[in-house]
């Protein structure tokens, strides 16, 4: 082969991945066959199917086998990943289709090969003779062998990238592009995006703790309502006295904070031991001095319209 021919055929090779991804869509593809057949039969008489689910499950696969293999030389799954089945016995450049021998026993190594483990298994499930056991053991031990293949076959295909399948390096039938596989380009626009919209998440994370909410609120409140007043007149204490100025209620043990405005004890102390940077919601006077409502303001005098 001469270096030319070597070029085209690696520029042409079949990524790994894609001839996994096609056996992938093949397996999901039978289950949803057999999931929607067997919801067909939901309201006969259960078990209608135990004795000849083997052999219903391998005309359905017989069925998908005569319009995608037979007919097309690929498997759905290979005709949504741009490939197909390729002789790889002939000798020329060209594509050159399965020949009718190689598709017949393909189906006899799959379809007929699951079909007789299935039913092998119904029928030494039910017979228990000695004849039967000595058949069960050299039964299962060609299974053994065909699957340890078979895991050969799978490390020889990660290594070399052809025959994804053990019937596929018998049969000599090799997965290629059915069009020209063009060169994939690649945008990292999205992934950049993710990116950066992902690290304004973690400085926000970061960031949004250190903020004093509170004292924010308070300030901004007091810049839109300004406060005007004497902050050491009884007259505008006895005015705000007829409710805290947190919690909006007649204040229980009213206190002040050096302003003008009432707390209650209760709901001041509570504020300043979580912020000890705490300022009055009214005015935004900060905790000068935590001290009683003094003595000296009657109780008519907070009451008076």
């Amino acid at each position: 082969m001469s270096s030319n021919e070597k070029t085209t055929e690696h520029t042409n090779l079949v990524l790994r991945i894609s001839q996994l991804d096609a056996l992938e869509l093949n397996k999901a593809l039978e289950q949803l066959v057999w999931s929607q057949f067997t919801h067909c039969f939901h309201g006969f008489k259960p078990g209608l199917l135990a004795r000849l689910e083997p052999e219903v499950k391998a005309f359905l696969w017989l069925f998908l086998w005569r319009f995608t293999i037979y007919s097309k030389n690929a498997t759905v799954g290979q005709s949504i990943m741009n490939i197909q089945y390729k002789n790889n016995y002939s000798q020329t450049q060209k594509y050159q289709p399965l020949s009718k021998n190689q598709k017949l026993w393909y189906a006899i190594c799959t379809v007929g090969g699951r079909w007789l483990e299935e039913r092998c298994y119904d029928l030494f499930r039910n017979h228990h003779l000695a004849s039967f056991y000595k058949i069960k053991q050299c039964t299962n031990l060609i299974v053994g062998l065909l699957k340890l293949s078979s895991l050969v076959n799978f490390l020889i295909f990660l290594q070399k990238g052809k025959f994804a399948t053990l019937t596929e390096r018998l049969l000599g039938i090799r997965s290629v592009f059915c069009k020209p596989q063009n060169i994939r380009e690649v945008g990292f626009e999205y992934m950049n995006r993710e990116l950066l919209w992902h690290g304004f998440a973690e400085f926000l994370i970061f960031l949004l703790p250190l903020i004093n909410i509170q004292k924010l609120k308070a300030k901004l409140s007091s810049w839109c309502i300004p406060f005007t007043g004497v902050p050491n007149s009884d007259v505008t204490l006895a005015t705000h006295g007829k409710e805290c100025s947190l919690c909006g209620e007649w204040p229980t043990m009213p206190h002040t904070i050096g302003c003008v405005h009432v707390f209650c004890y209760y709901c001041v102390k509570s504020s300043y031991l979580f912020d000890m940077y705490f300022t009055c919601p009214k005015c935004g006077t900060e905790v000068l001095n935590l001290q009683p409502l003094k003595s000296g303001i009657e109780m008519s005098e907070v009451n008076a319209p």
